[in-house]
C-alpha cells in the first residue's frame, strides 16, 4: 500500500480539493500491484472518493517528484505530468533532524529555561524567608522586654509551661531539605511547609 498525505495541489493551476467540503489536505491511498489501479482520497474531514484521473502509478510518479525536506523551514512538494495534466503541490511534512533540533531550541527557549529560572528564583525567596522571619521574632522579643522593663517588669509565673513543639511532618522538624542540584551550589533549602522553623502551628 502507498499513501502520500497532500497539504494542497492543483491540477492546471486549479485547485484540487475534497469534493463534499473543499478541505485541500487529503490522503491518496493505493493498493495491489498494477499500476493501472486508481487510487482513493480521504479528506481530514472522513470523506473518501474514488480517484479514478490517478492511479497507483501515477502515485509513484508523484513520490518520485517530491523534493523532499532538509531543514525544518522547507516544503516537501512536487510538480509533474501525468496524462497530459500537470500536476504540482505541497507533501505533508515528514519529520527531519532539523525539525528535533528546531523544536528542542524552541522547547528549551520557550520551557526548560524560564521554568530553571523560576525554580532559582523561588528557591532563593524561600532561603530569604527564614532569615526576615528570625529579624522580626528577634524586633518582637527587644520590643516585648523593653515594654516589660517600662511598665515596671514581671514576674515568671512558676506554674508556667511551654506549649508543646509541634514538629514540621514534611521536614520531621529539620527545617530543611538535603537536595542534589545541578543548577547552583546550594545543598540544602528550606521547607516550603514550615518557612524553615521546623515547627508547625
Amino acid at each position: 500500500m502507498l499513501t502520500l498525505k497532500i497539504q494542497q495541489m492543483t491540477i492546471d493551476g486549479h485547485p484540487y480539493t475534497c469534493p463534499e467540503c473543499a478541505s485541500q489536505a487529503f490522503t491518496l491511498d493505493g493498493t495491489g500491484f498494477i499500476d493501472a489501479f486508481p487510487v482513493w482520497a480521504n479528506c481530514w474531514n472522513s470523506h473518501s472518493w474514488e480517484e479514478p484521473l490517478i492511479t497507483l502509478g501515477d502515485l509513484k510518479q508523484i513520490q518520485a517528484a517530491s523534493t523532499g525536506r532538509d531543514h525544518a523551514a522547507d516544503d516537501d512538494t512536487f510538480e509533474t505530468v501525468i496524462g497530459g495534466a500537470h500536476l504540482a503541490g505541497i507533501l505533508h511534512p515528514e519529520l527531519t533532524v532539523d525539525d528535533l533540533k528546531t523544536a528542542g531550541r524552541l522547547y528549551w527557549g520557550r520551557i526548560i529555561k524560564p521554568a530553571v529560572r523560576r525554580q532559582k528564583r523561588k528557591a532563593a525567596r524561600a532561603m530569604k524567608r527564614p532569615v526576615s522571619n528570625a529579624v522580626s521574632a528577634a524586633k518582637a522579643a527587644a520590643i516585648g522586654a523593653a515594654w516589660g522593663i517600662q511598665a515596671g517588669g514581671t514576674e515568671l509565673d512558676p506554674d508556667y509551661t511551654p506549649e508543646p513543639v509541634n514538629a514540621c511532618p514534611a521536614c520531621e522538624g529539620k527545617g530543611g531539605h538535603n537536595i542534589d542540584s545541578r543548577i547552583h551550589g546550594t545543598t540544602r533549602v528550606h521547607c516550603s511547609v514550615c518557612i524553615g522553623t521546623g515547627e508547625i502551628d
